[in-house]
């Protein structure tokens, strides 16, 4: 397919990690990517690289409504897809999160993506197809400690999501959502920065298991058990565009996998005690 005639699909987060790997299968496989960043230089560099590239930021309403218009100025008014994929984790305890961070982590990784999902579906309406697929985790699944703002931002999206699949029945407009475990990217690095400029963790009960943490969270070559390239995730992003009837949930990773079949086995409190180890493990 020609640039002219192939699918459009909007995607956020592609300065690197999973939307710059997505952006690059996509376009692969004859899709016309249209790949966003927040920082004009990563917008600077996907345009050296041939993407059309608009900078999006998910903070900033006038970005999103600008780039909307833009994509839909280019195709004549049609958008196939769209993913969302820009977020960030905030790491620490809930008793060490404050509302000004808490706000932070849910305007971008679930208010933004309301904003940017409803200024695209009015296109994808009148064109009676279209495909919203939201890059949720496994903590939208299940909780872990310390991650209380990220797991929030996620459940709420799941929430989200399942309601606007049903909202949009018989419209041809289909939802799904992708929830990876562990994934190669610098969502870590990006984590550690959120965590050392909101947290304020000398003073902190979790003082101790904030030491590990960090540490955990500073050290860039070691991968969690299971880990996978983003390209596992652009796999599922091509499933949820090309299938006729794409699946509801894409669980990535055999962590996600095993923790979706324990939610449904285990009573909340033996899930509770799994979960915990799990925590436990990792902060070592």
């Amino acid at each position: 397919m020609s640039p002219s005639t192939s699918r459009a699909v909007l995607i956020t987060g592609c300065s690197t990690g999973i939307g710059a790997c997505t952006a690059r299968i996509l376009r692969e496989r004859g899709y016309r990517v249209f790949a966003t960043a927040r920082r004009s230089e990563d917008v600077a560099r996907l345009k050296q690289e041939g993407f059309e590239a608009l900078q999006l930021d998910l903070l900033d309403s006038a970005s999103i409504h600008g780039a909307v218009a833009e994509v839909l100025h280019r195709t004549d008014g049609h958008l196939y897809a769209l993913f969302n994929n820009g977020a960030y984790g905030q790491p620490g305890a809930v008793e060490d999160l404050n509302r000004a961070t808490l706000r932070a982590q849910l305007e971008t990784n679930v208010l933004g993506w309301l904003e940017l999902t409803n200024a695209v579906l009015p296109a994808m309406r009148r064109a009676g197809e279209g495909r919203i697929i939201q890059n949720s985790s496994v903590l939208g699944l299940v909780a872990l400690r310390l991650r209380g703002a990220y797991v929030t931002s996620k459940f709420a999206i799941e929430g989200m999501s399942d309601t606007l699949r049903q909202e949009l029945h018989g419209t041809g407009i289909h939802v799904a959502l992708i929830e990876p475990g562990p994934i190669r990217s610098e969502f870590r690095a990006n984590a550690l920065k959120a965590f050392r400029y909101h947290i304020q963790r000398d003073h902190s009960p979790w003082h101790e298991t904030y030491r590990a943490a960090e540490a955990r969270m500073a050290n860039a070559e070691a991968d969690a058990p299971f880990t996978l390239g983003p390209e596992a995730v652009a796999r599922c992003v091509v499933h949820a565009l090309e299938a006729r009837r794409p699946r509801v949930r894409y669980h990535v990773t055999f962590p996600t996998r095993l923790f979706a079949f324990l939610r449904w086995l285990l009573p909340a409190r033996a899930m509770d005690a799994v979960l915990r180890g799990v925590s436990r493990g990792e902060n070592r």
